[in-house]
């Protein structure tokens, strides 16, 4: 099966009310985890690259890689999306390349740390959106901004100085076009999200339900979202880490969020835990070793895990047959007012 669009991901996954992971990655052996755990559980899934994992693995290595993916693994509707493109050309290199969905984040601005203005976000969203349609790619855009700092992405502080506003997400919706739509309630990026477990106080759930009753037919993507188990934190302390105590997205609260609209839920935190966990492991057991493939192994099927549990958790497991995917072509054709073939 070729690379997908993720607009058709998230619209099957709106008529079956479930939400689909998207999964960070940077390397192979976490492209292989997260495809495996896609086949163990019959998933279609979202795998995306950030401007930093695109420099870290380079564009070519890192798109043959996802061509390979679909090809070993057909059965896989799977996307290669662009997380948080800074600005019109960075989202243009991606496309270009042949990722089938981009993220513009005009919530900031190209230093990818400055809240940018309303109009600013409108305009480089909307650019993106005629240039993406053209060739049949998704957008996704972001209203409000997200907390934290990731691979050098974000604004910082707690997630709570800019949610979003729900008039402005209407407006927003409206005046680019966007497919999907990341919201700001409170999430941040990295693995320091909350100092306890997040309540009303800091996780705005009820602004989330209230941009979807406004906009029932879009697709919101919850970013930040990973969970940050304790015994993931505990294994990595367990073997010579220094973690301090943290929290992240509960599981039941993304649930609520997929009942309420979410689509597309932002994954990566917790995978690089798992990662992370399991090669301290080998080298505190057997410090003897020194075949990347000793501890690469165990932590390629440390993520594999994780992504699996969070397919079943997300409810896309099991979907991954359920439709046979919509060509680029197809696809572009239908975002200039005609029918796409299902």
């Amino acid at each position: 099966m070729p690379l997908v669009s993720m607009r058709q991901l998230l619209d099957e996954a709106a008529k079956g009310r479930y939400g689909v992971g998207a999964f960070n990655v940077n390397n192979m052996e976490q492209i292989q985890a997260i495809m495996e755990a896609a086949r163990e559980t019959q998933s279609p899934v979202i795998v995306q690259a950030s401007r930093g994992a695109r420099s870290y693995s380079q564009d070519k290595f890192l798109y043959h890689l996802m061509l390979a993916a679909a090809e070993l693994y057909p059965e896989i509707p799977t996307v290669l999306h662009l997380d948080h493109g800074n600005s019109v050309e960075t989202c243009k290199s991606a496309i270009d390349l042949g990722f089938t969905s981009v993220m513009m984040d005009g919530s900031l601005m190209p230093d990818g740390k400055t809240p940018s203005t309303f109009e600013y976000n409108v305009e480089v969203t909307r650019q993106v959106v005629e240039m993406a349609h053209a060739k049949g790619v998704t957008v996704e855009g972001e209203i409000g901004v997200l907390g934290g700092i990731e691979d050098g992405h974000g604004a910082g502080g707690t997630g709570l100085e800019h949610v979003t506003d729900p008039d402005q997400a209407v407006e927003f919706v409206e005046k680019t076009g966007v497919d999907a739509l990341a919201i700001a309630i409170g999430t941040s990026h990295g693995a320091y999200k909350f100092t306890k477990k997040p309540d009303g106080s800091v996780l705005k759930m009820d602004r989330l339900m209230d941009i979807h009753k406004r906009l029932p037919n879009v697709h919101l993507v919850m970013h930040g979202s990973s969970s940050v188990p304790k015994d993931l934190q505990d294994t990595i302390n367990q073997y010579g880490g220094k973690l301090k105590q943290t929290w992240g997205v509960p599981i039941e609260e993304i649930q609520l969020g997929i009942k309420n609209g979410v689509r597309k839920i932002n994954v990566d935190t917790d995978n690089r835990l798992a990662i992370t966990g399991a090669i301290r492991k080998v080298f505190m057991e057997t410090p003897e070793k020194f075949d990347p493939r000793d501890y690469l192994k165990p932590a390629r099927e440390a993520m594999k895990k994780v992504v699996a549990e969070r397919m079943t958790q997300f409810g896309q497991a099991g979907h991954a047959g359920d439709y046979s995917p919509i060509s680029m072509k197809d696809m572009a054709q239908a975002y200039a007012g005609k029918t796409a073939t299902k």
